[in-house]
């Protein structure tokens, strides 16, 4: 009895006339998103080996290490090509050197402005919003539309438990939806393959997890539709709850959760934290240049000759002044990073916890633990920004120890002009162009930190069991509801 209920369900769902163009609206944005991410995705390539090219060449030509002028790129992933989360919402570069922190740069949305108006469609959203609503589109009058039409009472004029006919109504439907789906995604992953595109067997896994959260989801709003289907007895009163429901889900109690959370838990913006940096270094500086015066005057004084005209200072006094002046120079911007960069911590510190709360908060909603769930799995999670920026933040402790090692080895003249008084030559003066160039063999080179399927397991796990959850409490509410209802 329960196959002729399910095949009952599958004929329903198939032979209705929504179904086909459900089915092909859903084909072509699932191909179209994923050429038009294979597009983006080479074209950050192309960026990121362009970027890579101009640091090389420019390190070849230096001929001090004080003007090396170092970028570390951000990698791309190809995971991005289905999920690209915050992708192209942070910098694809940072500056390192010892004069400015480590910071994301030139995203490609600052960089075209109109694609950040209309956002990037990828199979993530396709599943969240097309998929999600479309589900309930078949499945909001499964139960109150066959008692419209009369069809209810008949099969419940045979003995048919009513476990078994709502369980029926849920496979069903799953089957008839879900299946015909698998044809467009399997698709779009032979497209990733005539492409060319790089995918190591850790992708493939990450995006077959990816695939298998997106069923999770999909198989929550098949079962909600169920369940609002037997609440009402009308198919027009199921249909605006369902909608209602769907809004909520989708788009209310993800931002509501976010925005709670900036309520409860405050974080100051990075303006107001580079505001506090520029006002203490304005204020260190002052100081130093100060008290830099005021050793001079007292140098000053100590050269000066018993007849009270100056003396000249010997070259190696002067050498030993000049010395002392940049070792202070140093200590007062040691300093001044040090403050930057415990503010930094300190607001890197505050986000996460708003940023733990407001995930929290938001999870209430199954779109939430799915969109979290493939982020995590592409790896443009929230946390991509503060991954690449502590790799970069250590790459640069060691690039500035490595310059300032080869500084100290090249001399305090290197690389600068230099002026030489031949008594047959005559004079000659030398600029940093007439210099041998470096070895940038020697020079150290970034590496994107690497990201797996292990690293996304730690809270994909997570949003995965919710949407289990989420899916379980549904068939149980639909279950308990169907129970009681009246198939007159």
């Amino acid at each position: 009895m329960l196959s002729v209920l399910i095949q009952k369900e599958l004929k329903a769902i198939i032979l209705s006339p929504k179904f086909t163009a459900t089915f092909v609206i859903c084909s072509v944005l699932m191909l179209l998103s994923v050429y038009i991410g294979i597009q983006e995705y080479q074209n950050s390539v192309k960026q990121y080996e362009a970027g890579k090219q101009l640091i090389d060449e420019g390190t070849r030509e230096a001929t001090s290490w004080n003007s090396v002028r170092y970028r570390a790129y951000r990698a791309p992933d190809p995971m991005q090509i289905f999920v690209s989360g915050l992708n192209y919402d942070i910098g694809r570069w940072s500056a390192i050197n010892q004069q400015s922190m480590v910071k994301l740069r030139n995203s490609s949305y600052s960089d075209d402005p109109i694609f950040a108006v209309f956002r990037f469609v990828d199979f993530s959203f396709i599943v969240l919003v097309v998929l999600s609503l479309f589900a309930i589109m078949f499945t909001y009058d499964a139960v109150n539309g066959e008692r419209e039409d009369g069809t209810l009472k008949l099969v419940f004029a045979n003995p048919v438990p009513r476990a078994r006919f709502i369980l029926a109504k849920c496979i069903g439907g799953w089957l008839g939806l879900v299946i015909p789906i698998c044809l467009p995604i399997l698709l779009s992953v032979l497209l990733v393959q005539l492409f060319g595109i790089p995918f190591a067997a850790d992708h493939w896994l990450r995006l077959f997890t990816l695939i298998v959260a997106a069923i999770a989801f999909f198989t929550f709003f098949i079962i909600l539709g169920v369940l609002i289907s037997s609440l009402t007895k009308r198919s027009s009163v199921s249909f605006l709850l369902a909608l209602v429901a769907w809004i909520v889900f989708v788009l209310i109690v993800p931002r509501a959760g976010i925005i709670a959370a900036g309520q409860i838990l405050p974080v100051p913006s990075t303006a107001e934290v580079e505001g506090q940096v520029q006002s203490f270094s304005k204020d260190r500086w002052a100081t130093f240049y100060t008290a830099q015066e005021e050793r001079w005057r007292e140098r000053s004084v100590h050269t000066d000759n018993p007849d009270g005209e100056n003396a000249p200072v010997e070259d190696e006094k002067l050498w030993q002044y000049l010395e002392e002046d940049d070792a202070a120079r140093k200590a007062v911007q040691l300093e001044i990073d040090e403050f930057d960069r415990k503010l930094n911590d300190d607001l890197r510190h505050r986000r996460a916890a708003q940023e733990r709360l407001a995930f929290s908060l938001s999870r209430v909603s199954p779109a939430s633990a799915f969109q979290l769930a493939a982020m995590d799995l592409a790896g443009s999670d929230i946390a991509l920004k503060t991954r690449n920026e502590e790799s970069m933040d250590i790459f640069r402790t060691e690039y500035t120890q490595f310059i300032q090692a080869k500084q100290a080895e090249s001399g305090p003249g290197a690389g600068a002009f230099t002026i030489q008084i031949d008594t047959e030559k005559g004079v000659s003066i030398g600029t940093p162009r007439d210099q041998a160039a470096i070895d940038a063999s020697q020079l150290p080179t970034f590496v994107s930190p690497s990201y797996g399927f292990s690293d996304a397991a730690k809270t994909f796990l997570l949003d995965f069991g919710l949407l289990l959850i989420f899916s379980i409490v549904a068939f149980g509410g639909a279950f308990a509801a169907f129970l009681r209802y009246d198939v007159r």
